[in-house]
């Protein structure tokens, strides 16, 4: 089956040894880590069962996850002017190195859990935690998997190359370099997962979709700025993201987790309770030129 392509190495910690297949991703890596640094699932949820120690189920099953080779098309072809295009988009973006924007970047690339759930956290106007908000917490560490895995059948096929492999510029991320460069470029994982992420959120807060929708953007547009990712890597991971979360929306449980969710938020701001770390410097470093 077509889903069976998505065995890469970032579904490494899901599958029994005998159906895993070569490869190194770094989001399966960050999932790893991202179970082993938070346990919790937050007191009122369901017990979520652990596809490896740690580390939490996605909703939706593997048959029922979108099917980017279905959805996606194939990356530009060498030489094209879509191509073209991607290494221009990528020259423009070397001039962000060093800047507030390029250390954001490197902010937005971490996947680890509990750093990961406060990406949000000003875009949302409310504190996203463990201990703060565990049921919204809990459906952001489900849903990583859910639309991170949603890539994969299309970054098996074609194995595109990174922009810092092609184009020999670091990223903000060299210690990652190694296994992003075994790891397809297209589509971009980080994409998927931040746009769904977004879409919940603005539908969680809708007062706030147009700065969580933004944030969205900004999210995967880092991966571009930390040059592990073409813009057309960034475009086709936001369409499986999108598809992600309107598939997710026909499951039972996640209607439920979504619906606890926005009234955990909706307290936690009755209450007063603040985003974590700054965000005007977030913001100022996000600002749109």
């Amino acid at each position: 089956m077509r889903m069976q392509m998505q065995a890469n190495s970032f579904t490494r910690p899901f599958l029994p040894s005998g159906k895993r297949l070569a490869g190194l991703s770094v989001l399966g890596t960050a999932l790893l880590l991202a179970g082993c640094a938070s346990q919790g699932q937050g007191s009122a949820a369901a017990p979520v069962p652990e596809i490896r120690p740690g580390i939490l189920a996605g909703y939706l099953p593997a048959d029922a996850r979108p099917d980017s080779l279905a959805l996606v098309p194939p990356p530009p072809a060498p030489g094209s002017a879509a191509q073209a295009l991607d290494d221009e988009i990528a020259r423009a973006n070397q001039a962000q190195r060093g800047t507030a924007r390029y250390r954001q970047a490197a902010v937005d690339a971490n996947l680890k859990f509990p750093q990961a759930a406060g990406v949000f956290s000003c875009a949302l106007d409310a504190p996203i935690s463990q201990e703060q908000t565990p049921r919204l917490y809990l459906l952001l560490r489900r849903t990583l998997a859910d639309a991170g895995l949603s890539t994969y059948g299309v970054k098996n096929k074609y194995a595109r190359a990174r922009p810092f492999v092609a184009n020999q510029q670091p990223s903000c991320t060299p210690a990652e370099e190694a296994m992003l460069s075994k790891d397809g470029s297209y589509p971009s994982g980080h994409n998927a997962i931040g746009w769904a992420w977004a879409l919940i959120l603005a539908e969680i807060a809708p007062q706030q979709s147009n700065v969580i929708l933004a944030r969205g953007l900004a999210y995967g547009q880092s991966r571009l700025v930390c040059n592990v990712h073409w813009q057309s890597d960034a475009t086709q991971g936001r369409i499986m993201g999108a598809a992600t979360v309107a598939r997710l929306h026909a499951d039972p449980t996640f209607l439920a987790d979504l619906a606890a969710a926005k009234a955990e938020v909706a307290q936690a701001r009755a209450n007063g309770l603040r985003p974590a770390g700054d965000c005007r410097a977030e913001s100022e470093a996000l600002a749109i030129k």
